[in-house]
């Protein structure tokens, strides 16, 4: 009961990694948000694990303003924001990405950090304590060809996370970032192009460990960053990738 009493809020939690997070912060006694743009997704993992759910546009200033007037007015505050929601292009020549691709990549890894700090970093301010973990990427400090305004937004997402750190230190809240390597989650054919087991192979090659990370080891890391166990860590990119940024 590692979160015993705490609430969270964590985007993109219908799937994939925000799913495995939501379900691992609920074991350790958290009261957690499911927040998704896809709010069936939402509704199935808050079910599971008794949360709530939440449907959230997080490119939209209004829906993640009343994502989190809901989450405080259910919660009364909130401790911990997980910023998951995350989309790819498809992998191709840098010129060849369409303007719309573009836009909406960097919309929905980046501006959705800029949205949600928005809307709750003065709350967390003023109770004088908070955890927040961004979802960054190994793209982000080894950037795979064919990948690379993708690669730019988590690259993005890591500086944020620095930024964030040193400003809101002083305040007791905590910034920091996870850098999964690909994952069996339902991105991982838009990163391949196509979901061969040549293809497969080839990804696999470039972790040491030998295999695609999962929501559990996001989550468990995750729950050790939001944790008051790593009360004097912030500002850290931590690095889930089975070796692959050695």
């Amino acid at each position: 009961m590692r979160l015993e009493g705490k609430t969270a809020i964590i985007t993109g939690g219908g799937s994939g990694f925000g799913a495995g997070i939501a379900r691992r912060f609920a074991q350790e006694g958290a009261r957690v948000m499911v927040a998704d743009i896809n709010i069936d997704a939402a509704a199935a993992v808050a079910a599971e694990i008794g949360g709530l759910a939440q449907g959230v546009d997080v490119v939209n200033d209004a829906s993640v303003a009343a994502m989190a007037k809901a989450a405080l007015g259910s919660f009364g505050r909130l401790d911990i924001l997980v910023n998951n929601a995350g989309i790819t292009h498809l992998p191709q020549p840098m010129e060849d990405v369409t303007e719309a691709e573009f836009d909406r990549v960097l919309a929905v890894n980046a501006k959705s950090v800029f949205l949600t700090a928005r809307h709750l970093v003065g709350h967390m301010k003023a109770n004088g304590t908070g955890a927040i973990l961004n979802i960054a990427s190994t793209a982000g400090v080894s950037p795979r060809p064919r990948l690379n305004w993708y690669n730019a937004s988590k690259g993005w997402m890591i500086t944020a996370t620095r930024a964030m750190a040193v400003e809101l230190a002083p305040s007791g809240v905590r910034v920091n970032a996870l850098n999964p390597v690909a994952g069996e989650t339902p991105l991982l054919k838009s990163f391949m192009g196509e979901d061969t087991p040549e293809i497969r192979a080839k990804f696999l090659a470039t972790i040491p460990l030998g295999r695609f990370s999962t929501p559990q080891d996001m989550a468990n890391a995750a729950l050790f960053l939001c944790s008051d166990e790593a009360s004097m860590i912030t500002g850290v990119a931590l690095e889930v990738d089975g070796g692959r940024c050695i």
